[in-house]
């Protein structure tokens, strides 16, 4: 029996120079630890945006604040 897969490679996927929508290049994602923060820095990189260094958390006396920086790959730096 032979099965028929047909899975495309991140390699075979063309990427566009600039990002979509008007979007920077660079962006710093900040906001409180939550789901909505995760949710922010899942949809940067299913956009095709790769992180950039690693993330940075502080405590602002209520919340846990994080930050992560993202960049356009492709894109002149």
């Amino acid at each position: 029996m032979t099965v028929a897969t047909s899975i495309a490679s991140p390699a075979s996927t063309t990427q566009a120079s600039v990002p979509p929508d008007g979007l920077p290049a660079y962006r710093l994602l900040t906001g409180p630890d939550d789901a909505s923060f995760c949710r922010r820095v899942s949809d940067a990189l299913a956009l095709g945006y790769r992180l950039y260094g690693s993330p940075a958390a502080t405590f602002n006396g209520q919340n846990v604040i994080v930050a992560q920086a993202i960049v356009w790959p492709g894109a002149a730096g």
